[in-house]
């Protein structure tokens, strides 16, 4: 019970001091506009492009698509910064020095960006409903919440992942812009999955949100919870894949990092 309740109160403690310190907050400003100004000009240059270029083609697609897709912020940007915020500030010696659960420690580092990107896609819905004429009447709003949570927490998981190589390289934040662009192509968020080459597919079914923003779009058309479950559940699963990728790889890491004397690269 005790070591319990020790990894319990390890695991908020983490969580909300990793959120706080590694994510690296630099102003109220400037977080408010990653949340409300950013999604908002990336659902008026989408929208607007995908109408014009599908001759007309209901903006509700784009809308849609690109408001779950701005979870990929916290769940990719956010995520990796609070993982390999250790190496940037010099504190990896101290984490890989006490004898804390490190499965509590590295899953920790996720959960406040899950809630973040849940907000961040509210935020992105409201605009669209206030300012696109997206219409959510016959959406089961309880289903769609719980789309979005799985959402953001499937994207999480690529993000701990992406996080790991952080503490490999100098360069992640590189091949972080590369994987967040690539899911605007890859999700569906913009480009139809079925009108995709084969092998885009074949990408496009690995990736977390791919299934997310198919779910969410058909929550708004008016499916049920049952109806779209078996695309949540995927999801899921992918989610729950790449984070133990990753939490295999933070553990490879500092195994590599003690024999070879350094605990600041490999």
């Amino acid at each position: 019970m005790n070591t319990i309740i020790k990894n319990t109160r390890l695991f908020w403690q983490g969580t909300l001091l990793s959120y706080r310190a590694l994510f690296a907050w630099l102003r109220p400003v400037t977080y408010m506009a990653s949340k409300i100004i950013m999604p908002l000009a990336q659902m008026f240059f989408f929208v607007f492009l995908g109408t014009y270029a599908s001759g007309g083609k209901n903006a509700s697609f784009f809308v849609i698509g690109n408001a779950i897709q701005i979870t990929s912020i916290s769940g990719i940007f956010g995520v990796t910064m609070s993982v390999g915020g250790d190496r940037d500030a010099g504190t990896l010696p101290y984490l890989f020095g006490t004898p804390a659960n490190r499965f509590m420690i590295f899953f920790g580092r996720a959960f406040m960006h899950v809630i973040d990107g849940a907000i961040g896609v509210v935020i992105a819905l409201t605009w669209g409903v206030l300012l696109m004429g997206l219409d959510l009447s016959r959406t089961d709003m309880p289903a769609l919440g719980l789309t979005i949570l799985i959402t953001t927490f499937s994207t999480c998981g690529l993000g701990l992942l992406m996080g790991c190589l952080s503490l490999l390289t100098a360069n992640v934040m590189f091949v972080n812009n590369f994987v967040y662009f690539s899911l605007l192509i890859f999700s569906g968020a913009n480009v139809a999955i079925e009108s995709l080459p084969a092998w885009m597919q074949v990408v496009s079914n690995i990736l977390p949100l791919t299934r997310g923003i198919a779910a969410s779009r058909a929550l708004v058309g008016g499916a049920s919870l049952n109806d779209i479950l078996p695309l949540l559940i995927t999801e899921l699963g992918i989610g729950l894949i790449y984070g133990f990728v990753g939490y295999v790889l933070f553990a490879w890491f500092e195994t590599q990092a003690k024999q070879r004397g350094t605990l600041e690269t490999v």
